[in-house]
């Protein structure tokens, strides 16, 4: 009881000392890598762990796409070059380091991690989505203080239960 009252301290307090900032928020990145480290020192399954690190990923791709915009660096296949680069700069250890490709940790006939990590990417890119989306009905403001933040948050951590779900199921 007290590991779950510790996850949920955590990220209120994520919640509530955010910032509005860019195009992907840096509390929104930091609460990940919260969210990341505490599931690691819990012993959370490579399932929900993965679904972080893949946010994680996503929010970098974008944090270094902004960058390059604001240094007006453009290149060729840019936008696809980075987001690999990234996930090469995560996966690449993970697979040294004995965290990837694990035979006897898998899901659906993936690797645990890895298959986290792509469900996470697509979540948390859904979830952007959905915060524009709902951005343009409001003429380009919130619904409610910190939606940047609450909503990658909130898409995460439901696809995080619905892993633990079905890992317990």
């Amino acid at each position: 009881m007290f590991k779950k009252s510790l996850v949920f301290s955590l990220i209120s307090l994520a919640l509530l000392i955010a910032i509005p900032a860019y195009a992907i928020c840096p509390v929104c990145t930091i609460a990940v890598c919260a969210g990341l480290g505490i599931f690691a020192k819990l012993g959370i399954d490579d399932l929900i762990s993965g679904a972080w690190i893949g946010a994680f990923i996503v929010s970098t791709v974008f944090w270094a796409i902004e960058f390059l915009d604001k240094k007006q660096i453009h290149f060729k296949f840019r936008k696809i070059i980075v987001a690999v680069l990234m996930y090469l700069l995560i996966l690449i250890p993970l697979r040294l380091k004995g965290f990837l490709g694990h035979p006897l940790n898998k899901f659906c006939g993936i690797d645990k991690l890895f298959f986290g990590i792509g469900s996470g990417s697509i979540v948390f890119i859904l979830s952007l989505w959905v915060d524009n989306l709902l951005r343009k009905k409001n003429k380009r403001r919130s619904f409610f203080p910190f939606q940047k933040v609450v909503i990658p948050i909130s898409f995460l951590l439901i696809l995080s239960l619905i892993f633990y779900l079905i890992i317990k199921g």
